[in-house]
């Protein structure tokens, strides 16, 4: 597993789950993820700087950083791409937007 990759769910829910754990810390039995939305899903606005938005399968899709959460490894089954190159500035910022508040 490695940090930005973007997992598929079987949740309708949430789709997509993004892993944003390091991954020098493997060895755990969870994963710490941030849920990845469809933007057309979501209902009222969403705040750039903490709800970055990324592209899946040609479709806007919006990182949900106020819900991270962990889940167990095993879960995580089905990744789709690995999203750091295009998108590890934004959504390091995000997280430290969240935690720091700048």
């Amino acid at each position: 597993m490695a940090r930005f990759d973007l997992y598929e769910t079987r949740s309708s829910r949430t789709p997509y789950l993004l892993d944003v754990q390091s991954g020098l810390l493997d060895s755990l039995t969870t994963r710490v993820v941030l849920p990845v939305l469809p933007r057309n899903t979501i209902q009222g606005a969403v705040i750039p700087r903490l709800n970055p938005t990324i592209m899946i399968a040609q479709q806007p899709c919006i990182v949900m950083t106020q819900n991270m959460a962990t889940v167990p490894a095993e879960k995580l089954r089905k990744r789709l791409t690995n999203v750091e190159a295009e998108h590890r500035d934004q959504i390091t910022a995000a997280i430290d937007f969240l935690f720091q508040g700048f």
